[in-house]
């Protein structure tokens, strides 16, 4: 080992006097990946300093200015210290033992600190040892970056509690794009983290720099079809706590826009449920049905169909009728979403323009559907249909509030809220 007279990037804690030292013993290194204990034991026995910077080999390649004008092409080496290492790695036992000897616990020679490794690598227990050793928890990377902020699986719960017990701002914003743990959490559709921060008083309509509170940044994130409960959970929590749905983005977006353009069925029935403006455009001039519109054929697997049938149930301005070619030819591999819209209509002019808008691929797959869409082009919509269309009109606005209360059987509330039959008539 020899002495590092400069560290880039370091913070250095009030107090401690002997700056670190460069290891390059591979020996050191191999303990310290490894968590072989007995090994490190023996390599920092009681009065040695185990207060070290790695600088690993390898990394990604980049070019380097030399002076004079000149460059070459070098490896990146970012610093670590065997106290990153063991905290990312959870050999708390090893952890323990360099703490002791000495290991400055908030050195940051690569940007962030051991607190930042353990907290998104999921260690609690290396996180609690940190804190424990006096790691500042609110301790900010180079990337701007809180531990708070790095806690983004759910595994990472109990690292964000020891965070909060021992004293990590709930308020505090990440520099780059001024989230909040909050709003983090939101994002990544962590919802025992959510109820954990709004324990903590975590502020539920802050801004970040695009606009958005958590509320938004939850509905914006994209889902996969296995995401969607965990990220309405989150909402129903949000909202629950008295989060704004009426909060728009720089872009004029809701909430109900975002969660249309993800298409989650059940966030765009709460935020309905809760009041959430059906027709609301954007700068763009789009309301919500647009936005569920344009990615049916996308998001097949979430049940577009669910939440163009809320939509237009809760008032919904409806397709331009000249345009229902164009919507079909995208959308037309979602029958339901199909059946849905045509059957807000009263009336259908059914052109060959219609059949050339649904491939022939689709039209197999679901051709007694298409078939009896296709078969309106020669005569009108059934009695039974119009009259239905009559009660929409009627209750145009009210159709979520009234119908259900109706004295009418079951089959036939569901007729008048647009159910699917798998064909039109």
């Amino acid at each position: 080992m020899q002495r590092k007279e400069s560290v880039s990037r370091t913070s250095w804690r009030s107090g401690v006097a002997q700056r670190p030292l460069l290891c390059q013993d591979v020996v050191i290194q191999n303990a310290v990946y490894t968590g072989n204990l007995e090994a490190l034991q023996r390599l920092f026995p009681r009065g040695s300093t185990a207060n070290l910077v790695i600088e690993p080999q390898g990394g990604d390649m980049r070019w380097v200015a030399r002076g004079e004008g000149l460059w070459s092409l070098t490896y990146e080496q970012e610093l670590t210290t065997p106290l990153h290492i063991t905290a990312s790695r959870g050999f708390a036992d090893c952890l323990d033992l360099l703490l002791q000897r000495g290991a400055n616990v908030d050195l940051a020679p690569g940007g962030v600190t051991a607190l930042h490794e353990s907290c998104e690598n999921c260690q609690p227990e290396c996180t609690k040892l940190l804190l424990a050793y006096g790691a500042n928890p609110s301790a900010v990377s180079e990337d701007g970056l809180m531990p708070l902020h790095v806690c983004t699986a759910p595994e990472s719960l109990e690292c964000a509690k020891h965070l909060l017990e021992y004293g990590a701002s709930i308020t505090g914003h990440s520099l780059e794009e001024n989230d909040t743990p909050l709003h983090v959490a939101a994002r990544h559709g962590l919802p025992d983290h959510v109820d954990l921060y709004l324990s903590y008083g975590a502020a539920l309509d802050d801004r970040n720099d695009e606009g958005f509170t958590p509320m938004n940044s939850a509905c914006s994130q994209p889902q996969e079809p296995q995401d969607l409960e965990r990220y309405f959970t989150v909402c129903q929590k949000l909202l629950e706590a008295g989060a704004s749905i009426h909060i728009m983005d720089q872009d004029k977006h809701t909430p109900l826009h975002m969660a249309c353009k993800n298409v989650n069925p059940e966030i765009v029935d709460l935020l309905l449920a809760k009041g959430a403006c059906v027709n609301d455009m954007d700068y763009g001039g789009e309301a919500p049905m647009h936005h569920v519109l344009k990615v049916v054929c996308y998001k097949a697997s979430h049940q577009p169909e669910r939440v163009v049938r809320a939509l237009l149930n809760y008032g919904s301005i409806r397709v331009w009728p000249g345009a229902l070619p164009t919507v079909l030819k995208h959308c037309s591999a979602s029958p339901r979403t199909i059946e849905v819209l045509l059957n807000a209509y009263s009336r259908l002019k059914v052109t060959d323009a219609w059949r050339e808008a649904v491939s022939a691929e689709v039209f197999e797959k679901h051709k007694d559907f298409y078939e009896s869409v296709f078969s309106l082009a020669m005569r009108p919509r059934s009695l039974q249909h119009l009259a239905r269309c009559r009660v929409r009109t009627f209750l145009e606005g009210r159709l979520h509030k009234v119908v259900p209360n109706l004295d009418l059987p079951t089959f036939i509330k569901n007729y008048l809220l647009l159910d699917y039959r798998g064909y039109v008539h």
